[in-house]
Order: structure tokens, then C-alpha cells, then sequence
């Protein structure tokens, strides 16, 4: 069963959605082999946006302003902490027994030592942070990745990746907590220090052409790099602007 906070969130969303119909290509963009829902995906693009400007961003801003650096970097930790069993159980899944190994002694230290993983004395100790899930699991071993998807309020995926995480939602410490107020109770902050992390890179974003294909192109260069652990040409990595430069 869907938890009622989570119906109500999604039924809200489609109607966003309805809200504001498909929207159009920009004249002159070429389409993407990757992302033949474009028109679809452009509308919960903008549905997101939109979400992102009234409630996301002011909200994290207000946190930035109002919550010392110290604290937010406190945050940063237990939230990474607290979700690394995730990538603990996919290095494994992956057939990475150096790099599991080394990921739940960093879990194991930072959840001890760093005090719940406010702290990070794994990193001072050598034991370097990784980022795995399912989605990266299933590419390893040969899954095509499917069409681009936005989601909404969720953001960008792909088909894979979205199988990907609600596999990794069994992997969350959060999914085995019984009392609703306090996995929602962490649910909620964890977004924020997320978004507030997002602060610093956006106006890249806001300066190019079409930056519904900017963050299409980083997104999905960003989740090769991942699969492929860093090993990518360095024509894997250029990002389109939306338009040729003059």
C-alpha cells in the first residue's frame, strides 16, 4: 500500500501536470534518440520547475541563510551516512569485493566514530566515498538504460534507473522505520539539504538556450560516469548548450 502522504503528494502532482499540458519543443532544437517522450518530459519539466520555484528554493535558501555552514556540513554527513548501505550493497551486487569492503568499513566508522555520521573520519582514514545503486547495478550487467524520464517532483531517470531506485528503497535504513512521523520526519530534511546543495551550480543552468536539454545531457552524462566509475572519452563528458555557440 501507498502511504496516504505519499497518495496525496502524487495525485497533486498529476494534476500539475494537467495543468500544464505538454510543452513545446524549442525551433531548431534537434530531438534526442534518448528522449523520445520529449514533449512529455518538457511538461513535468516545467510542472518541476515550477514546484522548485515556490516551495524548493526559498525554503533552501532560508536554510542556507539561517543554518551555520558547520551544521549544514553535520547534515550533509548523516544524511550521505545514512544512506550508504545502498551503496555498500549494490558494490557488492556489482562483483567489487575491494570497494565493498572498504564501503562498510567507511559505513561502520562513520556511523560509530563520526558519531551517527554527523562526522567523517572514514575519509581522514583513507576509506574514499563511492556512489552505487541498483540503476548502475543493472547497467553493470548489461541493461539498457530505456528512454529519459522526468518524473514528478522526483526529477530526471531513465526507465532503468527508475526500476533502479525502488529497488534501492529496500536498502534504506528509512523503509524499515515503523513510525510514519519519523521516516517522513527525515525524509523532509534530507530534501532540503539537497536542494540547498544544488544552490551553488543553478545559475549555470538558467544561463544556457534550452535548460531543459542542459539538464537532460548533464544528467544523463553524469549517470555514465557512475556506471562506467569515472572511465569515459572525454567527447563523453561535453555537454550541449542548446544551440550552436557563435
Amino acid at each position: 500500500m501507498i502511504p496516504s502522504a505519499a497518495r496525496r503528494l502524487l495525485l497533486a502532482a498529476c494534476a500539475g501536470l494537467l495543468l500544464v499540458g505538454c510543452a513545446s519543443i524549442p525551433q531548431g532544437a534537434q530531438r534526442d534518440a534518448r528522449d523520445p517522450m520529449e514533449r512529455f518530459n518538457r511538461s513535468v519539466y516545467v510542472f518541476n520547475d515550477k514546484l522548485d520555484r515556490a516551495v524548493a528554493r526559498p525554503v533552501a535558501r532560508g536554510y542556507v541563510k539561517v543554518v551555520p555552514q558547520p551544521m549544514r556540513t553535520g547534515v550533509s554527513n548523516f544524511f550521505a551516512n545514512l544512506g550508504y548501505p545502498t551503496t555498500v550493497v549494490n558494490g557488492l551486487l556489482q562483483g567489487k569485493p575491494v570497494q565493498f569492503t572498504s564501503d562498510l568499513g567507511r559505513f561502520l566508522v562513520n556511523s560509530t566514530i563520526g558519531i551517527g555520521g554527523l562526522f567523517d573520519p572514514a575519509t581522514r582514514m583513507g576509506l574514499q566515498s563511492h556512489d552505487e545503486d541498483f540503476g548502475q547495478t543493472m547497467a553493470k550487467w548489461g541493461m539498457p538504460s530505456g528512454p529519459f524520464l522526468m518524473l514528478p517532483v522526483l526529477g530526471p531517470s531513465t526507465l532503468r534507473d527508475t526500476a533502479g531506485d525502488v529497488a534501492d528503497i529496500y536498502t534504506s535504513p528509512k523503509h524499515y522505520i515503523n513510525n510514519d512521523w519519523v521516516r517522513y520526519g527525515l525524509y523532509v530534511p534530507e530534501l532540503i539539504d539537497k536542494r540547498a546543495q544544488l544552490l551553488t551550480v543553478e545559475s549555470l543552468q538558467n544561463d544556457v538556450y534550452d535548460p531543459y536539454s542542459f539538464m537532460r545531457n548533464a544528467w544523463l552524462q553524469r549517470r555514465e560516469y557512475l556506471i562506467r566509475d569515472g572511465n569515459v572519452e572525454d567527447d563523453d563528458v561535453e555537454i550541449d548548450f542548446g544551440e550552436d555557440e557563435d
